[in-house]
């Protein structure tokens, strides 16, 4: 039970992390990815519009396929979409990765 409260608490922190990051740094990655002043917000839109349109179909997934299971693997498709966008090198592939982390 401890074990899964610090599992759940982790992920938590970094979404929380990620964001409060992502606000601050935005405009370095912009000039460093070539964004727009236009097309930045896409950056932050592009996770939050993926978690919000898949957030009942995955519930049913874990449902189905289980709750555990699903979360773990969730987390494990965060890491390496953040590793993705940390390694981005252009816009298109920062927009992909931050896709990713929001599913």
């Amino acid at each position: 039970m401890r074990l899964t409260l610090v599992v759940l608490l982790v992920a938590q922190f970094m979404l929380a992390v990620d964001f409060s990051i992502l606000n601050v740094a935005l405009p370095v990655i912009g000039r460093g990815l070539g964004f727009s002043l236009g097309n930045l917000q896409w950056i932050a839109t592009a996770f939050a519009l993926c978690a919000a349109g898949f957030t009942l179909l995955f519930g049913r997934v874990a449902d189905l396929f289980g709750r555990r299971r699903l979360f773990l693997g969730g987390l494990a498709v965060l890491g390496l979409a953040s590793l993705a966008g940390g390694l981005a090198t252009g816009p298109e592939v920062l927009i992909v990765a931050r896709v990713m982390q929001g599913l």
